[in-house]
């Protein structure tokens, strides 16, 4: 191969770029068992990861794609669990409802209060987030504590999230928090194993915030 032959970009149009990467990927995944409402969301998520694996791992509350759409279009907080989810979703799509996206792990009484309690962060801000953004959309890309809280706090009747995307990569709790997830009856959005990160929970809210404005 000639690595001196300059290689030309089938576009630089942003839009032609993600149509043609959106029938790349419907072509490459073939046959799926998600709904028509639930494929965006596989879609995006395969968009901004490039791993068809963890497209197909992706598993859904039977109410989750409308309860995220009602969190949307209710203006509901889209609570952020670290600052790179915050800063990835379409601020804009959420604003336009009323609606705007938080991060609490680094104010200063949330630090405090870790100290305070030698646990971490992560903990301390849903237990905040809870308290502040009740039927909100919870985005966990990061930290396995932080979805084994809201779990927990969803479990004792303190937490009524209206949607958790839940994808915390690691190697430690987070497959086995994401296990536990996928046991509540509230509406979630996961995936299985271990992969997950701040990309997939920013492109799951955004394909949902994308057909929260899509219904007009």
């Amino acid at each position: 191969m000639d690595f001196r032959t300059e290689f030309k970009p089938l576009t630089v149009q942003p839009q032609e770029i993600e149509e043609k990467s959106f029938e790349i990927i419907t072509e490459e995944l073939g046959e799926h068992p998600f709904t028509a409402e639930q494929y965006p969301v596989v879609q995006r998520v395969i968009h901004a990861s490039a791993d068809f694996e963890l497209g197909r791992s992706l598993v859904f509350h039977r109410d989750a794609i409308e309860a995220g759409i009602r969190a949307v279009r209710s203006g509901r907080t889209v609570v952020a669990d670290v600052q790179m989810v915050q800063v990835g979703i379409s601020k804009p799509r959420i604003e336009k409802f009323g609606g705007d996206v938080r991060v609490y792990i680094s104010d200063p009484d949330v630090m405090e209060e870790a100290k305070r309690l030698n646990t971490t962060r992560a903990i301390v801000s849903i237990r905040k987030a809870v308290r502040e953004a009740e039927g909100g959309i919870f985005a966990i890309g990061n930290a396995p504590t932080a979805l084994l809280e809201l779990i927990r706090l969803v479990k004792e009747g303190e937490a009524k999230p209206g949607l958790i995307v839940g994808v915390p990569v690691g190697f430690v709790s987070a497959a086995e928090s994401k296990e536990e997830l996928a046991k509540l009856d509230v509406p979630f959005i996961t995936n299985i194993g271990r992969k997950g990160g701040s990309p997939v929970a920013v492109a799951a809210v955004n394909a949902i915030s994308l057909l929260a404005e899509r219904r007009g």
